[in-house]
């Protein structure tokens, strides 16, 4: 089966600096044609290939993450900090347009807390190599859903 608008797509990747140092790897599954499930410039590399194809990509930073947002950038009082969340733990709140918004905690510095609601490689163009693992037809609720469920992919 080919990769096609509504299928479910299972892949390993790999994702690495432009220099080749490794940032993530694993597998993931997909459901292919334009849900924003996955890069679109990985998507309309994949588009029409079928179990078996590779491909490798140069992702500039407006077809990976994007570029960094400073407005995302926060700094708040330890007081308003809820207890047990450490450097490296996340935190949700409201975005600059008021939606809702996970924020990472940076740094955490005497009466301070350094907040970032980038994505951490956001800035950063990327290297993504993959495998295509699985193709199979998108179920009725899948599509209706906009992704894939089970082992790699969104499980309820």
């Amino acid at each position: 089966m080919n990769i096609t608008k509504d299928t479910a797509v299972t892949i390993t990747y790999k994702v690495t600096t432009p220099q080749g140092k490794p940032l993530d790897s694993g597998s993931l599954s997909y459901l292919h044609g334009g849900y924003d499930n996955i890069f679109p410039k990985v998507e309309a590399a994949l588009e029409g290939q079928a179990v078996g194809f590779s491909a490798a990509l140069d992702l500039a930073v407006e077809d990976a993450f994007g570029a960094r947002d400073e407005s995302l950038v926060r700094t708040i009082p330890k007081a308003e900090f809820p207890p047990g969340v450490k450097v490296g733990g996340q935190l949700q709140g409201a975005g600059a347009d008021g939606q809702p918004q996970v924020f990472n905690v940076v740094k955490i510095k005497g009466p301070e807390v350094h907040l970032d609601g980038n994505h951490p490689l956001a800035g950063q163009a990327l290297k993504f190599s993959c495998k295509v693992t699985e193709v199979r037809a998108a179920s009725a609720e899948e599509i209706a859903h906009r992704h894939v469920h089970g082992a790699h992919g969104h499980q309820h």
